[in-house]
């Protein structure tokens, strides 16, 4: 299996899952997101459980050319990343026009704009290597229209179509894509997103640790698109879309306000 895998907001969540993963099967890590400190202490727990490589770059990817220092970075070490798993990103509650324009910006900046930048740099490097793989951590609300998060439902449906264009034109050239598309997940989200007392957060939710692994393997299987439940796949791909769209507006809109 390929050794090296590039872990974006690796710090918590699904994304430090994804280390812990990887480097169970032995493979060696790139961990990248803001706090350091934690940063450091998974480092060596990795090491330390599982005799790999683990190597950090602390940095924000949403800040302007902050997707390009990760890159220059990685490469000036002499790192070679064999798997991209771009996995930072954040929501925000609310309407659209109450919400901070800058908040959304930044969420558009780190969901989308540093995803799509990370994936040509390195991307590039993959097809010219001959083989990698590429795992985009998107959402089942890429599936849908997002009342009180409209502009995160929005970067995710972005996510999703861009990943599935990628991967067409470049699995020939030995380079796959997948998006990952959860269900809620337990992790910082809803604290970070202020979803907290809203009917999403309250029914429960996904572990970081079980997502990470149905998202990884389906990446090394080559998966397209993952939806980590099957019945929330049949719902997003065969009911929703069936349903008048006013209808599924209205839902969305009641999951997401806080009681």
């Amino acid at each position: 299996m390929p050794q090296m895998a590039l872990i974006t907001g690796a710090s918590s969540g699904i994304g430090m899952e994804f280390a812990r993963y990887h480097a169970s099967k032995g493979g060696d890590v790139i961990l990248t997101a803001r706090r350091e400190d934690t940063l450091e202490e998974l480092a060596a727990e990795l090491r330390n459980a599982h005799g790999i490589t683990a190597h950090v770059f602390a940095l924000d990817l949403g800040a302007e050319g902050g997707a390009q220092a990760l890159y220059q970075q990685v490469t000036e070490a002499g790192l070679k990343v064999d798997i991209l798993i771009n996995n930072a990103g954040f929501g925000g509650q609310g309407r659209f026009l109450d919400r901070s324009l800058e908040k959304d910006l930044a969420m558009i900046d780190l969901n989308v704009k540093a995803l799509v930048s990370l994936t040509h740099s390195f991307g590039a490097d993959m097809v010219a290597a001959g083989g990698g793989k590429i795992l985009n951590v998107a959402s089942s609300a890429a599936f849908m229209p997002g009342p009180l998060q409209a502009t995160y439902f929005a970067t995710k449906a972005f996510v999703t179509s861009f990943s599935q264009a990628i991967d067409q034109e470049n699995r020939s050239r030995g380079v796959t894509c997948t998006a990952l598309c959860p269900g809620y997940v337990k992790t910082e989200f809803a604290d970070v997103s202020d979803l907290n007392g809203t009917a999403l957060v309250k029914n429960g939710g996904a572990t970081p640790d079980t997502v990470a692994r149905i998202g990884y393997d389906a990446m090394m299987r080559g998966d397209l698109v993952i939806v980590n439940e099957r019945g929330l796949s049949v719902a997003l791909n065969w009911v929703i879309p069936l349903m008048p769209r006013r209808m599924v507006l209205k839902m969305i809109q009641r999951m997401q306000t806080k009681k």
